[in-house]
Order: C-alpha cells, then sequence, then structure tokens
C-alpha cells in the first residue's frame, strides 16, 4: 500500500493519497484546490486515481475535487446524503471499495456536517486491525469536529453535537486502538479549539487522552464541545456553499496580470481592495495607502479570508516572484477575483513617496514605558476568546481580527489606538484595517501578548 498524507500547514489542512501497488488504483481524499502534486506523486508511483473523495463540505477552504476529476478522469464521492451540483457518487454507510489488496470502507459520522464520512483503510481485506481511519473534521488529534460552522443550515448546534456524540461513540469508538488517526486538520484550525500539533495518532492515545472522548456522558459532552469555540471567519460559509458548486476550475500555472501604478490605482478606485503579502516589518517600513497587511510567511489565506469580503477585486503587493504563490494561495479559499500585481512595487514606492505611508509600531517595553501618556487610549485584542481567556492587557477591548470590519462602529477612530496579538502577525493584519477604514493614529505591538507578559513580575 501506498499512504502519503499531505499536511499544509498555512492552513493546518492534511489531505491523503492512498494506492494500491498490485492493480495501481488510487484515490485522494480532501484534496487541496492546487493539485498538481497529488498528480504528480501518483504518476511517480504508477498510480491511477480514481477516485477523489470529500469526507464533508469543508468550509475554510475549497476543495480540489473538480480540478482533480478533471486532471486525471477521477470520480467524486461523498456520503450518500451529500447532494452536490456536480456529478458525485454517494458512498453508503458501511460501503466497502476495493483497490485491490487495499481495501476502504465508509463510515457514515455526522455531526461536524449532516454529511461527514469517515475512512477506514485496511492495508489487506482481511485484516482484523485497520491500517488507519480518515476521520475528516469529525475527530482531530486531541480534539473533535465543532458543530456550529453549519448549525444554521437545518440543525441547531445542539442537534448536530448530539450526532457527533453518536458518530465518535458507535463508530469511531469501536475500532481497535492500533488503528491509526487520520484527520483532516491540525493546530491552528479554526474548525476546532484544542487540535494538537501532531498530524495522527491512534485510536488508544486518542481513547486516553482526547478531552471529548473523556467526557462521562453525552451531556457532558455537548458542553465541552459547543463553548469556547474561536469565531469562524467570515469566508466559512462562503466556501462550504462553494464546495456543493459547479465552479470555474483553478489553472495553478496561470500568472496573475502585472499592472503599473496608473492601472493598479484605477482598479483600486473601482473598488479593488489591496492585500500587501509581504512581511509586518517591511509593511511598517513603507506601504501604499489603503492596504491591508497579510504577510505570505503567516496563514495568508485564512487571514485574508477573514478581512477582505469574498465579492471584490484583489490586486496583490509582494516581493518579486511571489505574485503566483498569493494568487494560488487565494484561490484555495476561493478567492479568485485576483485581477492583478503591481509590478515592481519598490521602485513604485520609492518613485511616488507622496502615496506611501509607514505604519506605527512599537515593542512591549515601549508600549508599557509610553502608555499612561497617551490621553484616550483606545487598546484592542484581536486574538480569540481562547487566548484571553489565558491573560489579556488591562483594558484591552477585545474583538477577534476576523470580526474587525463588522465592528468598526464600537471604535472611535479619532482615538489613539493600539493594537495587539499573541505574537504580531495578526495585529498587523489588523492596523492596516484600521487605518484603511479611516482611523488616524493606529499602531501595533511588535511580539504581542507573548512580549508584553514577559515583562510582567513573575
Amino acid at each position: 500500500m501506498i499512504f502519503t498524507q499531505y499536511y499544509l500547514d498555512c492552513l493546518s489542512h492534511a489531505s491523503y493519497l492512498i494506492g494500491d501497488e498490485t492493480t495501481g488504483r488510487a484515490v485522494v481524499v480532501d484534496p487541496r484546490r492546487d493539485i498538481d502534486e497529488y498528480v504528480r506523486d501518483a504518476k511517480a508511483a504508477g498510480l491511477t486515481i480514481e477516485l477523489a473523495i470529500e469526507t464533508h463540505f469543508h468550509a475554510d477552504f475549497l476543495s480540489g475535487h473538480l480540478e482533480l476529476a478533471a486532471a486525471t478522469g477521477a470520480e467524486i464521492a461523498y456520503s450518500s446524503v451529500a447532494e452536490t451540483e456536480f456529478p458525485s457518487r454517494g458512498m453508503a454507510d458501511g460501503e466497502r471499495l476495493s483497490l485491490g489488496e487495499v481495501e476502504l470502507e465508509f463510515l457514515h459520522t455526522p455531526g461536524h456536517t449532516p454529511e461527514s464520512l469517515s475512512i477506514v483503510v485496511y492495508e489487506h481485506a482481511g485484516d482484523d486491525v485497520p491500517y488507519g481511519v480518515l476521520t475528516g473534521d469529525t475527530l482531530f488529534i486531541g480534539d473533535v469536529g465543532r458543530p456550529d460552522l453549519l448549525a444554521s443550515i437545518g440543525f441547531t448546534r445542539d442537534e448536530l453535537a448530539d450526532q457527533l456524540y453518536e458518530s465518535l461513540h458507535n463508530k469511531l469508538l469501536p475500532l481497535p486502538d492500533a488503528t491509526r488517526v487520520y484527520p483532516a486538520h491540525g493546530a491552528g484550525s479554526a474548525c476546532g479549539k484544542n487540535l494538537s500539533t501532531d498530524t495522527w495518532s491512534t485510536m488508544g492515545e486518542q481513547r486516553m487522552s482526547n478531552y471529548a472522548l473523556l467526557a462521562p456522558n453525552k451531556a457532558t459532552f455537548i458542553d465541552l464541545d459547543t463553548e469556547g469555540q474561536p469565531p469562524a471567519p467570515d469566508y466559512f460559509v462562503y466556501d462550504a456553499i462553494l464546495n456543493r458548486k459547479n465552479r470555474e476550475l483553478l489553472d495553478e500555472t496561470s500568472m496573475p496580470t502585472a499592472l503599473d501604478l496608473a492601472t493598479f490605482e484605477r482598479l483600486v478606485a473601482e473598488g479593488a481592495m489591496i492585500i500587501d503579502g509581504r512581511t509586518p516589518e517591511d509593511f511598517a517600513a513603507g506601504h501604499l495607502q489603503g492596504s491591508i497587511n497579510v504577510g505570505l510567511e503567516g496563514r495568508y489565506a485564512e487571514f485574508a479570508g477573514s478581512v477582505i469580503p469574498s465579492d471584490v477585486d484583489i490586486v496583490l503587493v509582494v516581493h518579486e516572484g511571489f505574485e503566483l504563490e498569493g494568487k494560488n494561495r487565494l484561490a484555495r479559499i476561493g478567492f479568485d477575483r485576483v485581477v492583478g500585481y503591481l509590478e515592481n512595487p519598490l521602485g513604485v514606492m520609492v518613485a511616488n513617496p507622496e502615496k506611501v505611508q509607514r505604519a506605527s509600531r512599537m515593542t512591549a517595553t515601549e508600549f508599557m514605558d509610553r502608555r499612561s501618556d497617551i490621553a484616550g487610549l483606545q487598546l484592542v485584542d484581536i486574538r480569540n476568546p481562547g487566548e484571553i481567556a489565558l491573560g489579556t492587557i488591562e483594558d484591552a477591548q477585545a474583538i477577534p481580527v476576523g470580526q474587525l470590519p463588522k465592528r468598526l462602529e464600537e471604535l472611535d477612530p479619532a482615538a489613539p489606538t493600539v493594537v495587539f496579538c499573541a505574537g504580531g502577525y495578526r495585529s498587523s493584519v489588523g492596523a492596516s484595517v484600521l487605518r484603511e477604514a479611516g482611523f488616524v493614529d493606529v499602531s501595533d505591538i511588535i511580539g504581542g501578548y507573548s512580549a508584553w507578559s514577559e515583562l510582567l513580575p513573575a
């Protein structure tokens, strides 16, 4: 058997290639949208991808099932209760699929979503102990799926949590301890609140250590699973719906259009938003007015999708050579309206200093020293509730970064404003959102709350 996990750090997303070496037949599970790596690896291993399997309608990224089907001729498979606008194969609960020696068993495991599916993998059809189980967003390492993302579509949050409990206890927990657990996401994903940095585990380990599986009864489980979940980025609903639809395919080799300054400014005047993908440090040193800073070195697509609407044109500012990466990473969440990138941005800024502004940043020490002298200070903690529960800076107002665009009225655009996160990446995003919205005096804290907490007395 060939079993390959592909882990995409910037989205905390895991996908899988499973192939039978005796027959050359293979499947891909939960593919990302840029599918070249799966196709290339399958060809190198002498495999033919016959099926693109989705464990559910993902909300945090745009799946690559349509791209994979177009590239390989593979069928697309979901749970038999899923309804798609494109041709797909419905896998019944308990149905088995033979690839040769390798056999897959499909289990309906609703709860995170109504159509959630898990896939038990047998290296040999007669094995008593499965090689592993691909759990999608039903069971994570150290956590379980959240039941609230699609609660507005026909089910309440508690109804889905009830289904999740039954799925875990009746479908997954009966699997042998040695069965490996391969989820669709890891630490950092907003699809759960306590995901491990480990990308796989075993049923035995999860049975002993996963807080949700240790709940003594269903009521306790529901309380544990539903409280303290991080805010879902706005693009989640957009992606969950788009993943059901027949849509345009991504050409991951197609460069975005190079723009001169005049064309760039015309597009912005017509409503395009500027995403500056450079580091917070480079952005602070100088950027075009109106830019939103979402650095490519971080969770670029996730935070761009958190603060940029899905229905606007986008123009990119990135260092030379990163234009295609910027476009493709936004495409991973279905943000396809990248209309171009500014050519030679550093040269443009040097030649047009009147169009450039700097971003105010201060160290935690500087903020501690100056805080009492800033009249009317407005301090904003843009971390998630779970982070804030562990500590924050006194008098900070809590607004998670993804909620900033919709909660601007809670802040005074004329007041001196200081934004902080955990380490300084999100705060640059949030501070740039406020500047773009017309806030006149905005700074963020380098190193964020982590740096601040180091200054506090032991």
